[in-house]
């Protein structure tokens, strides 16, 4: 299952970002503390819109502070809305032997929300996606491609998030 939006701003990208944590927050077995973590890949070229979608998605859960990129930190952590988020940008690793340093299988729990950039970075290393969202530029806008690869993934999708 697959779906294509376009993005013309970055307001638009945020309300993306707002509409897939509004479809999990709905509470469709999706992340909700029934099976491990669920998993979300965000693909694209550096400036395409990842870390936008992923700071709507973030205060749309409910956490209220900033939302820094995680490009230096590597994992950025929030408490939101009762539930654990993981912010993870794997853009900066060399090797897919450096995501065994971050420990991300630690992170796989119930009601855990792990939103992933630079995934294909860790390779086997990083946990199968839920979701794969890939953002390009197009134009002076963007487009983002959602592809749910579990059912937990097409429950989400189910709402109507692009």
């Amino acid at each position: 299952m697959a779906a294509v939006e376009r993005l013309d701003s970055a307001e638009a990208t945020v309300a993306a970002g707002r509409r897939l944590a509004a479809a999990l927050l709905a509470g469709d077995g999706a992340g909700d503390g029934d099976g491990d973590a669920l998993v979300i890949y965000l693909h694209g070229d550096l400036g395409a819109g990842k870390t936008t979608f992923a700071r709507g998605f973030i205060a749309a859960c409910g956490h209220t502070g900033r939302v820094p990129s995680p490009t230096y930190t590597l994992v950025e952590p929030y408490d939101a809305g009762g539930r654990r988020l993981y912010h993870i940008d794997l853009y900066r690793l060399s090797d897919p032997g450096q995501v065994d340093e971050l420990a991300l299988q630690d992170l796989d729990e119930p009601g855990v929300v792990m939103l992933i950039e630079w995934p294909e970075r860790g390779a086997d290393r990083v946990a199968r996606p839920d979701l794969e969202l890939t953002f390009a530029v197009a134009g002076a806008g963007r487009t983002v491609e959602c592809v749910a690869r579990t059912v937990a993934g097409k429950r989400l999708l189910a709402h109507k998030i692009v």
